[in-house]
Formats: C-alpha cells, sequence, structure tokens
C-alpha cells in the first residue's frame, strides 16, 4: 500500500502531533482543517511533500472534493486519522439546538463523511486503515457534556459497525479515546483538581495519544478496538 496518510483535523493539538509522528515515521500526510492557512503552516512545519487541504467535514461535498484533490497530489489514501472535533460545554438544558446540531456534525457525521469517501479507493485497493479519535467521555459520560458524550459514543458504535462491514476488504477501523489531554479544548479546566484523579497524575500530552494512534494505524490484526488514553482515569471513575 501505499504510505499516504490524511489527518483530518491535523493543524492542532491531537491532530497535529499525529501528523507529525507520520511524517517522521517516512508517511506522506495530508494536513486538512476548515482553516487552509493554519493547516498550510502546519504542513510546512512538516517539511518534505506534505500538503494541506481546507475542507468542513461536516459538508460531504467538501470531503469528497478534499479525497480527489488528495489523490490527485498525493496518490490513493491508505490511512485515515478522524482528529477534527468541537466541544461546548453546557448542561443540555441551556443548550441551544444549533449547538447540539453544530457539534454533532463535526464530532460524529464528520467521521462517517470521511470514512465514507475513504471506503472507494480502500476497497479498491484491498486494504486501509482508520482511527477515529473518541473520548472516554464517550465511554463513561460526564456532567455538562451530554451532547460532546452522544458524539464521541456514537463514534464508538459507528467505528465497531464499520470495522465488520470491511473486514473482508482488509480495511481496519479503530477508536482512540483520550482522557484529559493538553489541547486547546482542556486550557480551561482546573487541571490541579483533575490530575488527583488520575492514578498516574498528569494530564497527558497529545504526543501520548499520537503514539497509540499510529500504533493501531499499523497494527494488522487488531479491528473494531477501543484503545483508552487516559492515565488510568477509566479506573476511578
Amino acid at each position: 500500500m501505499n504510505k499516504v496518510c490524511a489527518v483530518f483535523g491535523g493543524s492542532r493539538g491531537i491532530g497535529k502531533a499525529v501528523a507529525q509522528l507520520m511524517a517522521r515515521k517516512g508517511y506522506r500526510v495530508a494536513i486538512i482543517a476548515r482553516n487552509l492557512e493554519v493547516a498550510k503552516a502546519t504542513a510546512g512545519e512538516l517539511g518534505g511533500d506534505h500538503l494541506a487541504f481546507g475542507c468542513d467535514v461536516a459538508k460531504e461535498h467538501d470531503v469528497q472534493n478534499t479525497f480527489r484533490e488528495m489523490e490527485k497530489h498525493l496518490g490513493q489514501v491508505n490511512f485515515l486519522v478522524n482528529a477534527a472535533g468541537v466541544n461546548r460545554d453546557s448542561l443540555l438544558v441551556r443548550t441551544e439546538s444549533e449547538d447540539i446540531v453544530s457539534q454533532l456534525h463535526t464530532n460524529l457525521l464528520g467521521s462517517m463523511l470521511t470514512c465514507k469517501a475513504a471506503m472507494r479507493t480502500m476497497i479498491q485497493q484491498q486494504g486501509g486503515s482508520i482511527v477515529n479519535i473518541g473520548s472516554i467521555v464517550g465511554l463513561k459520560g460526564n456532567s455538562g457534556q451530554t451532547v460532546y458524550s452522544a458524539g464521541k459514543a456514537g463514534l464508538v458504535g459507528f467505528s465497531r459497525a464499520l470495522a465488520k462491514e470491511v473486514a473482508r476488504k482488509k480495511i481496519r477501523v479503530n477508536v482512540v479515546a483520550p482522557g484529559f489531554i493538553h489541547t486547546d479544548m482542556t486550557k480551561h479546566l482546573k487541571e490541579e483538581h483533575l490530575k488527583q484523579n488520575i492514578p498516574l497524575g498528569r494530564f497527558g500530552e497529545t504526543i501520548d495519544v499520537a503514539h497509540a494512534v499510529v500504533f493501531l494505524l499499523e497494527s494488522p490484526y487488531i479491528t473494531g478496538h477501543v484503545l483508552v488514553v487516559d492515565g488510568g482515569l477509566q479506573l476511578t471513575i
């Protein structure tokens, strides 16, 4: 297979760490983000022949056009990482319907659309590997994150069902579920208080998650799996 990896949400946070690690391992990486200029800056940091693309993952025509452009300039996409995500913490009774739709479109529908677009090429070449970035709250739930939790829980169900659908085509689909990781999403949290509940005693770094993602991307006999990367947090909640 070609060593071409598309990272949606690859311009920052966990997606950026995945892109950096994949580039160091010799993959050609496509950095995809809604903000094309930020994506270009990240691709430039990687050096080499990595490319940036602008895309709104909630719009199917955007996703399809992006895959066509990636195949045109990089070749067939064999590895896909879905790291694009948004989170607007709020109690459900205070959450506007527009915010519900917006979060679910990005956190769940977006991954469905990118996986769907990737299937055509992966089925043709009889192989591929997909990792969707979930969250521990998709497994455990969390007060004030009902919509975010629902989207991430749905991502687990979707990924496991898709893994069953495409296994005979030698396409693997897995999920990485991070806990508290140092990103823009967590910078507003009270870290000193929260890390008391983490057995390893600290928030994770994006590279910690990236290593788990790359492990699953490259593991030929793992599919339909959810790998939790949370410093042991799930043991205490």
